[in-house]
């Protein structure tokens, strides 16, 4: 007997293969049937007219904290997310060393700083009795309801090896070699690979650079070469030119670390804009190199826009802008003191519209910024507003007007920058850009920044957008880059398509309904921390491993998810 049968539904299969019409069986986790099938179900749905697709995997999360509090990662598995990539960046909350307590408190402190995470929920929400990888991992098993695989952090593996000379020192060859080997014991247990950073951006909760970022070529290869030592493993690696453009040190450097370890290596994020029509030809010629030289780079991009909002008042991408970070580190009222004054404005500006900004350069159209929250009598109905139209009322340029107003909310003024990337010659590039080999769509950064960014709903957004928006692709391929294409780079096992004998991880949604809502302030972290959600709209159920883990974007309370162990649950995705 089935456990579950879906009747009628429009099958798209994750496979680029045209829809068709078939009812498909779940037991025992698995899909058991496709088809015309007569057996018996303990349950039955109609789903004529709804699309029955394989869950989508995200291939780019940070829910490596949120998952003790909230096992369902929410909102991603509202939107169809069955299966998460976590430890990204560098950054994982193991080994920890069980002689030094207070290298938790660091790990806290830094990923509160690096991926905007409430201090208070990784403080109450996580259980921190961990110290090597697989102990994390074992704390995950069997309480979540997604599936979940994690890299293995370079920070984690640096700070458990030399302590603070973790920032700012280099290993000695015995440390090098305690830090590769302790690389092999977070593979054993189940890390899918190595994830570092050397991205100028990534700063821990003291302000100074990442561990992972001190690094010299020759740690990173030789924690490379151990990756290509196990089955089913990979790379994710940061630098500075992932944000705008690689330099020729870069691309060496990625080249070599995939052609090291044998194995795939993906970066995020891969920003498209007609206006810079130089970025995309440049940043995948890394994976043009890569396959020549006997390795494979992969470039992550997301197939929507998502807004980020900013403030004054906080750390976000504003302090990331070169020159900007010591006037907006400054104690409130000295910070707008400074920000009043007209020549820091004109500096600030100079800084932020210069080649070293970067990407960071789309920033400065201060004019398109509209006024999210605000929290002064004197700012009252300008939410909503775009900071160009409030200047010209008063007569004001755009950015001494976006302080002044800022400065009556006592800097807290929330802030979101309209996309300058919102044209249709950027669309149609990234349109052409998605069909690379080595382009993967993602880098939702789900589970981090979490009152600042809303990416976890791409899935379904970009699903609306193909039905009844632009139509860039056609609903089979749309599903296929969510579901096949991360499956078959990861080596998921038995994943990211319908079809007998693979695991039951499937999204029913209404063809005509999918899309997600806006993005809404929400307090239910732990200590009552704020975060972006998003409700998902058009999706009927989700099923993780065969159970039904969202019926009507509401979660059912159970955990069938798993956490994905590499070569048990991953097998390798060679490069030569």
């Amino acid at each position: 007997m089935l456990d579950h049968l879906v009747r009628g539904a429009t099958v798209v299969d994750g496979t680029g293969a045209p829809a068709y019409t078939a009812d498909v069986g779940i037991r025992d986790g698995r899909i058991a049937a496709v088809g015309r099938i007569t057996d018996p179900a303990r349950t039955c749905e109609d789903a004529a007219g709804l699309v029955l697709a394989p869950g989508f995997v995200d291939p780019h999360t940070h829910y490596d904290a949120q998952l003790f509090w909230d096992p369902y990662a929410t909102p991603s598995l509202h939107h169809g997310v069955t299966t998460v990539v976590a430890g990204n960046c560098g950054f994982t909350l193991a080994p920890l060393h069980p002689d030094r307590p207070e290298d938790a408190d660091y790990t806290r402190r830094m990923m509160s700083r690096v991926e905007g995470m409430s201090l208070v929920a990784l403080e109450q929400g996580a259980p921190w009795t961990w110290h090597g990888f697989g102990e994390y991992l074992d704390a995950l098993e069997g309480r979540i309801a997604v599936n979940a695989g994690f890299m293995a952090g370079h920070c984690a593996l640096r700070r458990y090896v030399m302590g603070p000379e973790a920032v700012g020192g280099r290993p000695t060859a015995g440390q090098l070699d305690a830090m590769v080997r302790l690389l092999h014991e977070a593979m054993d247990a189940g890390a899918w690979g190595l994830s570092t950073t050397q991205s100028g951006t990534h700063s821990d909760g003291d302000g100074r650079p990442v561990a992972s970022r001190h690094a010299q070529p020759a740690e990173l290869l030789a924690l490379s070469r151990a990756v290509g030592e196990h089955e089913g493993t990979q790379i994710e690696a940061i630098v500075a030119g992932c944000l705008d453009r690689f330099d020729d040190d870069e691309i060496d450097l990625l080249v070599e670390m995939s052609a090291a370890a044998g194995r795939p290596l993906n970066w995020n994020v891969l920003t498209i804009d007609a206006a810079v029509p130089d970025r995309v030809p440049r940043q995948l010629s890394a994976s043009e190199r890569a396959r020549k030289a006997g390795g494979r780079v992969v470039a992550l991009t997301m197939p929507i826009l998502t807004p980020m909002n900013m403030s004054l008042g906080t750390f976000c991408a504003l302090n990331l802008i070169p020159g900007w970070g010591p006037v907006l580190a400054l104690p409130v009222p000295e910070r707008t003191a400074r920000l009043r004054d007209p020549a820091v404005r004109r500096e600030l500006l100079r800084r932020a519209r210069s080649e070293e900004a970067g990407v960071f350069r789309r920033l400065t159209d201060f004019g398109r910024y509209v006024i999210g929250d605000t929290y002064s009598e004197a700012n009252r109905g300008l939410t909503g507003r775009v900071v160009r139209d409030i200047a010209a009322e008063r007569g004001q340029d755009p950015f001494a007007c976006l302080v002044e107003i800022c400065a009556e909310d006592g800097l807290r003024t929330v802030l979101w920058p309209m996309p300058s990337d919102n044209d249709p010659a950027s669309w149609a590039l990234r349109a052409e850009t998605w069909r690379h080999e080595d382009v993967l769509l993602g880098g939702s950064d789900a589970g981090a920044h979490l009152d600042r960014m809303c990416g976890a709903p791409y899935t379904t957004r970009f699903l609306g957008d193909c039905l009844r928006g632009r139509g860039l692709v056609g609903l089979e391929q749309a599903v296929r880059m969510l579901t096949d294409d991360p499956a078959r780079l990861f080596g998921l096992r038995e994943r990211g398509r319908v079809a007998e004998g693979c695991h039951a991880d499937l999204v029913l949604f209404d063809p005509e309904r999918i899309d997600a809502g806006p993005a809404r302030l929400v307090h239910d972290l732990p200590g009552d921390s704020p975060r972006l959600d998003s409700r998902a709209l058009g999706v009927r159920a989700v099923w993780v491993n065969g159970v039904e883990a969202i019926r009507d974007d509401v979660v059912t309370g159970a955990v069938p998810g798993r956490v994905l162990r590499s070569g048990r649950d991953t097998r390798t995705v060679g490069t030569r």
